[in-house]
C-alpha cells in the first residue's frame, strides 16, 4: 500500500535536496498532493533504486553523509546508531502501530465476513440475481486479494527502517523538519540540519533552548541544572540540549529568523589548531567552552583579540564555518602588516591551548529563511571565508534548488580550490566557477560575464557576495537579484 511522505522525508530517502525535489514537482516530473509525496510517485520518478544497496547504506544517506563530511570539514564522521534502549523504544513504538493496524484489519475482516454471511442467508431465503452477482463479486475480490502478493515498496520499507534508527522532528511555527540520529540531542540534531533554534550554553544550564512538546515522545539524555516551573512541565516543556526524540516529535520553539535575533556575546575560546592554507593564509581553528558557545548565523563575523594582553591585538574576521558545529569556529586569516592580530598569528605567537577573546556576531549577509530559489555565492579573494560558511549552511539545510559558487582571485590565490571542486563533484546541483580575474573592481565584470556564460540568472536567484569594498561596490552596480547582500573583507 502506498505511503504519503513529507518532502523532507522524501529527500532523505532519495538522497536529493528538498529544493531539487521541489523543482521536479514544478516541472511535473514528481507528483505531489498537499505538500506530500507518495512512495509510489517516488518509485516512478526514481525507478532505479536498488533496495539492498540502499539498506546497506542505512537509508540512502551515504551521499548526504559524504557531502556533510566535506562541508563540516571533519576528517572522520561515522554514523552512530542509537543506544540499545533507544532502539528498543522506537521498535516498541512501531510495534504498537503495527498492532493497531492489525486491529483495524481484524475489524474490516469481521465486517466483510459478516456481509458474506448475511448475503448467503438472504440468497437462501429468497434467491435474487442482483444479490447473487454481489456475492460472487465479493467472493472473487476476496480471493484475488488473499491470493495476490503485494510487490515490495522500497521507499516505504526504507522509511520504516529510518524510523527505527532515527526520529523526525518538526519545529513550529516554521514547520522545519530534521532527523535525530544516533545519540544526538534535539539541539545538536537541529543545528546539524541547518535549523536555527534559540539556545545558549548547550548543556542544560541557561534554559534558552526551552521548547514545548506538541506531540511525540522525548527522553532525557543528560542531567540539567535549569529548573523548569511546574506550569512549564505540565505544558510539556523540555530543554532541547538535554533531550532526544524517541518517536517522531512536533516541537514549538523559538527560532532565529534574521541576524537581529542573535544577541551580541563575549567569550574566551581556545586555539585548537593553526595551519597554513597557502603562503599568505592561515586557518585559525578556535573551540569555545562547552558551557559558553557562540551562537551565530552563517555569513556573520566576529572580533578576535589576544586574551590577557595589555596591547589591543584585535581584528574583525568573517566566520568561515557553519553554525551546525557551533563549538568549532574557523577563520581564514590573511597576512596583513596593518593587522596586529594576524601578524602575531603568522609569527607563531598563538599556539594550540592559548586563549582568544571572541566578541560577536555581527553582519547581516545571512540567509534568513529556507530559500528554495537557486543560491548564487560570489567570492573575491579572501571573501571565500564567509561564503564557505554560507555554503556549508545551505548544504546542511538542503532547501535550495541549486547552488552556484563563483570565486575570483589572482592566479594562485584560490587557497581552498579543492573544496569548491569537492562540492561540485559531490552534488549534481552544485556548480563551481573559478576565475583568475583578481579581486578588484575590474573582477566584477569578469564575474558578471561568467554568470551569463554559465546560464545563471541572478535576477531569479538569492545572491550573497563577499570581497574587498571596491569589488562589492562594483558588483552591486552590475547585478540585481530578489535578495542580494554583501560582506566586505
Amino acid at each position: 500500500m502506498t505511503r504519503w511522505l513529507t518532502l523532507s522525508r522524501a529527500a532523505q530517502l532519495t538522497g536529493m535536496s528538498r529544493g531539487a525535489l521541489q523543482k521536479k514537482i514544478r516541472d511535473g516530473e514528481l507528483a505531489s498532493f498537499d505538500g506530500l509525496v507518495s512512495t509510489e510517485a517516488l518509485g516512478r520518478a526514481f525507478p532505479d533504486v536498488e533496495l539492498e544497496q540502499q539498506l546497506e547504506e542505512t537509508g540512502a544517506f551515504e551521499r548526504i553523509e559524504r557531502i556533510k563530511l566535506e562541508a563540516f570539514g571533519r576528517r572522520v564522521r561515522e554514523r552512530v546508531l542509537p543506544s540499545q534502549e533507544m532502539l528498543a523504544q522506537r521498535l516498541f513504538a512501531q510495534g504498537q502501530e503495527l498492532a493497531e493496524l492489525r486491529r483495524h484489519l481484524a475489524r474490516y475482516h469481521q465486517l466483510v465476513t459478516g456481509v458474506q454471511e448475511r448475503l448467503a442467508t438472504l440468497l437462501l431465503q429468497a434467491p435474487h440475481p442482483a444479490l447473487s452477482q454481489v456475492a460472487t463479486q465479493l467472493d472473487a475480490g476476496l480471493a484475488e486479494v488473499l491470493g495476490s502478493q503485494t510487490p515490495v515498496d522500497p521507499y516505504a520499507l526504507m522509511d520504516d527502517m529510518l524510523r527505527a534508527i532515527s526520529a523526525r522532528v518538526t519545529l513550529r511555527p516554521s514547520n522545519r523538519e530534521f532527523l535525530v540520529e544516533g545519540n544526538d540531542t534535539l539541539l545538536e540534531a537541529a543545528l546539524k540540519a541547518g535549523a536555527t533554534p534559540s539556545y545558549g550554553c548547550g548543556n542544560g544550564n541557561c534554559g534558552l533552548c526551552k521548547a514545548r512538546v506538541v506531540s511525540g515522545e522525548v527522553r532525557r539524555l543528560r542531567p540539567s541544572d535549569y529548573p523548569l516551573s511546574e506550569a512549564e512541565r505540565q505544558q510539556g516543556c523540555v530543554l532541547m540540549c538535554v533531550h532526544t526524540a524517541v518517536t517522531d516529535v512536533v516541537l514549538e520553539a523559538l527560532e532565529a529568523r534574521s541576524a537581529a535575533d542573535i544577541p551580541e556575546q563575549s567569550l574566551v575560546a581556545t586555539v585548537k589548531a593553526v595551519r597554513p592554507l597557502d603562503a599568505d593564509t592561515l586557518l585559525l581553528h578556535l573551540q569555545t567552552p562547552r558551557s559558553n558557545r557562540l551562537r551565530f548565523l552563517a555569513g556573520q563575523g566576529a572580533t578576535l583579540g589576544v586574551a590577557g594582553s595589555s596591547t589591543d591585538f584585535s581584528a574583525d574576521y568573517a566566520i568561515a564555518s557553519c553554525p551546525c558545529d557551533e563549538r568549532n569556529l574557523h577563520f581564514h586569516v590573511r597576512r596583513d602588516a596593518d593587522d596586529s592580530f594576524a601578524e602575531r598569528l603568522f609569527l607563531g605567537a598563538l599556539k594550540p591551548g592559548d586563549a582568544v577573546n571572541v566578541r560577536g556576531p555581527w553582519g547581516d549577509c545571512v540567509i534568513e529563511e529556507d530559500d528554495e530559489r537557486p543560491l548564487v555565492f560570489i567570492a573575491a579573494g579572501h571573501g571565500f571565508a564567509p561564503v564557505a560558511g554560507l555554503i556549508e549552511h545551505a548544504l546542511a539545510a538542503g532547501t535550495s534548488e541549486s547552488i552556484t559558487l563563483v570565486w575570483t582571485a589572482p592566479p594562485g590565490g584560490h587557497y581552498l580550490a579543492n573544496q569548491g571542486r569537492a562540492w561540485a563533484a559531490a552534488l549534481d546541483d552544485f556548480r563551481y566557477l573559478q576565475l583568475d580575474a583578481g579581486a578588484d573592481e575590474a573582477a566584477a565584470d569578469a564575474v558578471v560575464a561568467a554568470l551569463a556564460e554559465a546560464g545563471v540568472a541572478p535576477e531569479r536567484s538569492t545572491l550573497r557576495a563577499a570581497g574587498p569594498a571596491a569589488f562589492t561596490a562594483a558588483l552591486a552596480q552590475r547585478l540585481t537579484a530578489p535578495d542580494i547582500r554583501y560582506f566586505e573583507v
